[in-house]
């Protein structure tokens, strides 16, 4: 079993936070502190009971800003409005499914959505599926689930609050001129 690493730093909408595995790759990040980041945390759910007293439980994963320090900058960048696209590795944790759908995100473009009905086509798959795909994505921003919205236009759905992704939402908007085209990013499989 690896070991995890995270930081909690604050942002224009909050504390954030993110965690990573002993690679460096991205494992789990969330609006809000420790708490909030446990739960996004997918590998908490799939512990054996012989790691849950264990120092090397991925759900006590051990505080190192040093470690954090390249996601925290590109994530300020981003509510700075000087990034649009974030270029770190990223190793979410999910089902061959979960993992497709994931991928579909990072294919979004800023300051643009899909509606869960298009995610779903492009996937040869049903809205359903993908919104709970969506539900358990573990990379909130990064792989950016904001960017996904209901059939007519609604804010359905958002792990930490529709006005939240109504926020991000805005922001995107609103730095949209200043962006340009985004590389490719791929998760770890």
């Amino acid at each position: 079993m690896s070991t995890y690493f995270y930081a909690t730093f604050p942002t224009p909408f909050g504390a954030f936070s993110v965690a990573t595995d002993d690679t460096g790759a991205v494992i789990a990040t969330a609006f809000g502190g420790i708490s909030a980041l446990r739960r996004r945390l997918t590998i908490c759910h799939l512990i054996d009971d012989k790691y849950k007293s264990s120092e090397r439980n991925p759900c006590h994963p051990i505080n190192d800003k040093t470690r954090i320090r390249v996601a925290q900058r590109q994530v300020g960048e981003f509510f700075n409005g000087k990034r649009t696209c974030f270029e770190l590795p990223l190793a979410p944790a999910g089902t061959p499914f979960q993992r497709r759908v994931w991928k579909a995100l990072l294919a979004i473009p800023f300051g643009e959505t899909r509606s869960y009905g298009q995610l779903a086509a492009q996937l040869g798959s049903s809205a359903r599926a993908v919104g709970r795909a969506l539900a358990t994505n573990p990379i909130c921003l990064i792989i950016p689930c904001h960017r996904v919205i209901g059939a007519d236009g609604s804010l359905t759905g958002f792990a930490f609050g529709e006005s939240l992704k109504q926020k991000l939402l805005d922001l995107e908007d609103t730095s949209r001129a200043r962006s340009g085209p985004c590389p490719p990013l791929g998760a770890k499989a």
